[in-house]
């Protein structure tokens, strides 16, 4: 599998960055794993490090702040800056979807970087991360179809649009019950540390460990905006 940033990507997202990571050998039936237990660590650990947290102090993280300009061009609000309130100020719990999707919420709420999952065997190459015209469409996961914002991050393979910042991801290739091989992708706009999309990828790496320790990493790889480098799976 090779994912290439297209020319307008590059042009478009100055200070971009899009980590990618796609593992196979994966085990995602629903059921106990130390995951779970890992979440609960986490929620604990965010309500102490936030707390009297307002969300004007939120906004001063600099990875949240990076989101909220890129968001605020769309007239939108970054949804896991309000995750992360939900659970330190109101102390909600972290979803339980499944363990290859509860591996990427908790990840998002330890660096802040969205990302999406998909079954990487629904997607068809060749695989792009792009910036939409505004006049793509596709289904999203809630069954609506939607026509994108000009000028959002997005990601397309074969057959059309899989994901863009603003609008999320389609109802295609989503991550399933019976998903093997996962492809995580995570949208850094200017702002957003290369270092930070990197242990987004780590983190994500780790807690799918906490399910399935024998699992393998076949890509692990971060692409910088004007940078001409394309992530390709190793065999």
């Amino acid at each position: 599998m090779k994912i290439k940033a297209t020319s307008e990507w590059h042009t478009r997202f100055p200070g971009g960055h899009v980590g990618v990571l796609l593992v196979s050998g994966v085990d995602n039936r629903k059921r106990t794993t130390p995951l779970d237990g890992h979440k609960r660590e986490l929620e604990a650990r965010l309500r102490k490090q936030f707390a009297g947290f307002s969300r004007a102090d939120f906004l001063q993280l600099e990875v949240l702040a990076a989101y909220r300009d890129y968001y605020k061009t769309f007239g939108n609000t970054y949804h896991v800056q309000l995750h992360l309130e939900s659970i330190t100020t109101k102390n909600k719990s972290l979803p339980t979807v499944s363990p290859l999707v509860d591996a990427n919420f908790a990840a998002e709420l330890e660096t802040l970087v969205l990302t999406a999952g998909h079954d990487a065997d629904l997607l068809q190459e060749p695989i792009h991360i792009d910036a939409s015209r505004g006049d793509e469409t596709f289904i999203q996961m809630n069954g609506k179809t939607k026509t994108l914002k000009a000028d959002d991050m997005m990601m397309r393979d074969a057959q059309g649009v899989v994901c863009s910042i603003i609008y999320g991801q389609d109802a295609r290739t989503p991550i399933s019950e019976t998903t093997t091989r996962a492809l995580y992708v995570a949208y850094g706009p200017a702002g957003v540390p290369k270092d930070a999309v990197r242990q987004q990828l780590e983190a994500i790496t780790h807690n799918i460990q906490l399910v399935k320790e024998d699992i393998h990493v076949e890509l692990l790889e971060v692409i910088a905006a004007n940078d001409t480098h394309q992530a390709k799976a190793t065999s």
